[in-house]
Order: structure tokens, then C-alpha cells, then sequence
């Protein structure tokens, strides 16, 4: 988990007028008398800083364990930023258990869980979706847990919270940017604020010496026929976006 709480600096000013004329210390209890917790002069004590947990939601859908792949990484990424928690969530199965038997799906971690409650999101400091693309454009599974949200969207609970993507495709051409692009229009209906990588992992981003994922939208993987696994390149590049979007959500908390 993050190394360390992220300090959220109280917004209460101590005033002028409170410095020269401080409140009177509260009295003294009685011996057998429990101290007040709602003595007058302890409430009009200027308000301490307090400290917070942020929470990452690294939200995902994964057939053959690509998109998991790089959600796993991009949680280490995460935890490398002091103050900030990642926590792994599966979007809901659509597919029966024969279909999935019949594309040679394999079994899904059991240690990953799929999100307990929609409400639970609007808890959430900021996420990261992954997906697979079909056809340049999100997989249905994905899809259908936003098309879940509408209660969230109705009342604006997400509006304002940071958040990215990451994908699979099957080849080189099969829409890693487009299923970003896509899909941004679930965000702009919430209110949320996509966060691009743009070019931030450096020289990893223009090395073409070999074949690798991911875009200035964020990180991403070739699964060609599924058999494929993520790269090194993909994965640090996954790694990156985590610790990157980490980063800004803990500024936008915290300024």
C-alpha cells in the first residue's frame, strides 16, 4: 500500500483577531468527571491539519490477462507515490460460463474483486479504466458497468474526479488510440477529467526498436491471437501511468 498519508492542509485560517485574543483554555474536570467533548471554547479552536488516504480505483476488464497485466503494474506504480492507495476492481462478466469455455477464456483471479457497490465509486479520489477494444471501441463488458452508472451521473457524484485509460488490442492497427478517444465520452458525461501520459515516459515513448502499446492517451498492449504477453516496454510503460496519475491526483486533492 502508499508509504505514508498525504497531508491535506486544513482551509481554515487562523484570523487576527484570534491570535491576539485566543479562547480560554476549557476548565478542568472534576476528578471522576469526563473531559467535555463539546466544551465551547475546545470547538472554537481553529480547526488542525488533517491527514488523508487518497484512494485509486484501477477499474478493469480482462478475457485473456492482458488488460490485467498492466493493471497489476500500474497499481505498483501508484503505491510508489507517498499518500496514495491503488485498489484493483473487476467490472462484471457478461458472458456465460460456456461461451467463455468456448474462447478459451481463462479463469479470473480470484484475488481481484469486482467492485462491491456502484456507490462505492463516488468514494473514489480518481480511477483508471482498462479495456479491451472491439473494433476501436470499448469491449461490451466495459460499457455495460458504465451504462450501470446512471444513478451516480444523475446526481454529478463523479463530476470533478481525475481519470485515465489503458487498453488491449489485437494488433498493431486495432484502435489504441480510438478506444481512448471513445470512450472519453463517458467521462465528459460524468463531469470527470480525463488524464492523458502525453509523451511523460520520456524516451520509452519514441523507441522503435520493437513492438510495443500504448499512446500519449495511456499505456497499452498488443495481445495478438492472445497468446502474446505484455512486454517489458508495455508494462513500465503501465507502471508509469500509475505512478504518474497518482501523482496529479494527489495534487488535485490537495492544492
Amino acid at each position: 500500500m502508499g508509504k505514508g498519508g498525504g497531508c491535506v492542509p486544513s482551509k481554515k485560517k487562523i484570523s487576527k483577531s484570534t491570535l491576539q485574543n485566543p479562547p480560554p483554555p476549557p476548565p478542568i474536570p472534576a476528578a471522576g468527571e469526563p473531559d467535555s467533548a463539546t466544551n465551547p471554547a475546545v470547538d472554537s479552536l481553529p480547526a488542525t491539519n488533517t491527514c488523508k488516504q487518497l484512494k485509486l480505483f484501477i477499474i478493469f476488464y480482462s478475457m485473456y490477462g492482458h488488460v490485467e497485466s498492466l493493471a497489476k503494474r500500474m497499481k505498483k506504480g501508484v503505491e510508489a507515490v507517498d499518500g496514495v492507495d491503488a485498489v484493483l476492481y473487476r467490472v462484471p462478466e457478461t458472458l456465460s460460463e460456456e461461451v467463455l469455455v468456448q474462447m478459451r477464456a481463462p479463469v479470473k483471479d480470484d484475488l481481484i474483486p469486482e467492485l462491491p457497490s456502484l456507490a462505492e465509486l463516488a468514494d473514489a479520489d480518481g480511477f483508471l479504466f482498462g479495456f479491451p477494444t472491439r473494433y476501436g471501441c470499448m469491449a461490451a463488458q466495459m460499457k455495460a458497468f458504465f451504462d450501470s452508472t446512471g444513478q451516480l451521473w444523475k446526481e454529478q457524484k463523479l463530476a470533478g474526479k481525475p481519470a485515465g485509460f489503458f487498453v488491449s488490442t489485437g494488433t498493431q492497427g486495432g484502435g489504441q488510440e480510438t478506444t481512448a478517444w471513445t470512450a472519453i465520452t463517458q467521462l465528459a458525461h460524468h463531469g470527470m477529467l480525463f488524464v492523458p501520459i502525453g509523451y511523460t515516459f520520456g524516451a520509452g515513448m519514441f523507441k522503435m526498436d520493437s513492438i510495443r502499446g500504448g499512446t500519449p492517451y495511456g499505456a497499452g498492449v498488443f495481445a495478438g491471437d492472445g497468446t502474446r504477453e505484455a512486454s517489458d516496454t508495455e508494462l513500465a510503460l503501465a507502471e508509469h501511468q500509475g505512478k504518474y496519475m497518482a501523482a496529479v491526483v494527489k495534487k488535485l486533492v490537495q492544492d
